[in-house]
């Protein structure tokens, strides 16, 4: 079944009930600059200076008849933060566009992308109904298109269409079928995102971040990218509920929340940090 990017069906059949319609995605506040005050200063030249006018410092300067020095305003300091007055996280979810590049989140997952001449197309399980929701709209925001099936084991499989857009990412990851990291393989907010609205579950003292159970071949990068950006995780293997990395402790899920960003309107308030 084909979905849109709010996660309703392109055409006119009507979700199953396992598939309420989520509420519109509000729109994100923009960011503004911020500048911090100059210092106060009595001097009536630099007060002229920090209105912007630039006759006003000269005016100031001229009144008393003689060579005056003026001095130059404190130079401001910007700093980005949303319309709640908090300062973004570097790296964070809402701090950059979204890109196809980011996709390379949910391959650090359980995801999987395929060849096909020259295009690709990329596809994974999910275990939720909310996931396929954010999922789809996600792919949507990067101008991919999606679609969705029941599993026997009654989960949901979510699939793109073969697309060029979708070739370098499968480049990148496929050494012939098997699926590796790249050189150079990083996380940020943005993949992080999509990795744990793909196969992230909370479950204090934790959070878990599924891999795929065949990608043995990943983990080791995977486990270094998430502590890069201090997330340093336990890898969990089957036996204990993965395999997954394991993160724990206050400090580390802090990190997590404020990457990832905030939570989707589908999804429930206890699956998201």
């Amino acid at each position: 079944m084909s979905l849109n990017g709010l996660g309703e069906p392109s055409g006119t059949q009507q979700p199953p009930t396992l598939f309420p319609v989520p509420e519109p995605v509000p729109p994100r506040p923009s960011r503004r600059r911020v500048p911090r005050p100059p210092e106060a200063s009595g001097d009536s030249a630099d007060s002229g200076a920090g209105t912007g006018d630039p006759g006003a410092g000269a005016a100031g300067a001229d009144s008393g008849g003689g060579p005056t020095s003026v001095r130059a305003p404190a130079r401001s300091q910007p700093v980005d933060v949303d319309e709640a007055g908090r300062q973004l996280v570097f790296f964070g979810a809402e701090t950059v566009e979204p890109t196809v590049a980011d996709l390379a989140g949910l391959l650090a997952g359980p995801g999987e992308v395929v060849r096909m001449g020259g295009t690709a197309r990329l596809s994974m399980v999910v275990d939720a109904p909310w996931r396929v929701h954010v999922l789809v709209a996600e792919l949507a925001q990067r101008g991919i298109a999606a679609s969705w099936e029941p599993t026997e084991d009654e989960r949901h499989a979510v699939r793109t269409s073969y697309t060029r857009m979708l070739k370098p990412l499968a480049v990148a990851w496929l050494r012939g079928a098997t699926k590796r990291p790249p050189a150079g393989f990083h996380l940020n907010g943005r993949r992080l995102r999509l990795w744990l609205a793909a196969a992230g579950e909370v479950d204090l003292p934790g959070c878990r971040l599924s891999l795929g159970a065949a990608d043995q071949e990943c983990w080791d990068a995977v486990g270094r990218a998430l502590a890069a950006v201090g997330l340093a995780g336990e890898l969990l293997d089957p036996a204990a509920g993965g395999p997954a990395y394991l993160i724990t402790g206050r400090t580390r899920l802090r990190r997590l929340a404020e990457l990832v960003g905030e939570r989707p309107p589908t999804a429930p308030p206890p699956t998201w940090p």
